[in-house]
């Protein structure tokens, strides 16, 4: 069986990138050089590579709380690209990170 483990986003702005995910998301990342760092210990590990490369798929991240993500995001320079919205079991809102990479934030229930 394969199992999703590591998304890795695009970061023009390699920095740009990750001071966003720490102030939006909260999370800690590991520098590699100049031009990798991820987020790693975690059943599914982030990577953000310094470029435009890879094209990646929607990552969607899940939160217990999403009105407060979504004013994190905001607050951190995120880019709204779909308020929150209701789907069937949940709700989720999706924005651009400063790399153009699309994510999606979900609640359950």
């Amino acid at each position: 069986m394969i199992t999703p483990n590591y998304l890795e986003l695009s970061a023009p702005d390699l920095a740009a990138s990750r001071s966003f995910y720490e102030g939006a998301l909260g999370f800690t990342f590991t520098a590699y050089g100049d031009a990798y760092a991820a987020v790693e210990g975690g059943p599914v590990e982030i990577g953000l590579a310094a470029g435009r490369d890879p094209a990646v798929p929607l990552p969607t991240f899940e939160t217990d709380d999403l009105e407060q993500a979504h004013a994190d995001v905001v607050a951190a320079g995120g880019r709204i690209t779909r308020q929150p919205f209701a789907y069937p079991g949940g709700r989720r809102f999706q924005f651009l990170d400063p790399g153009d990479n699309e994510v999606a934030i979900y609640q359950k229930g």
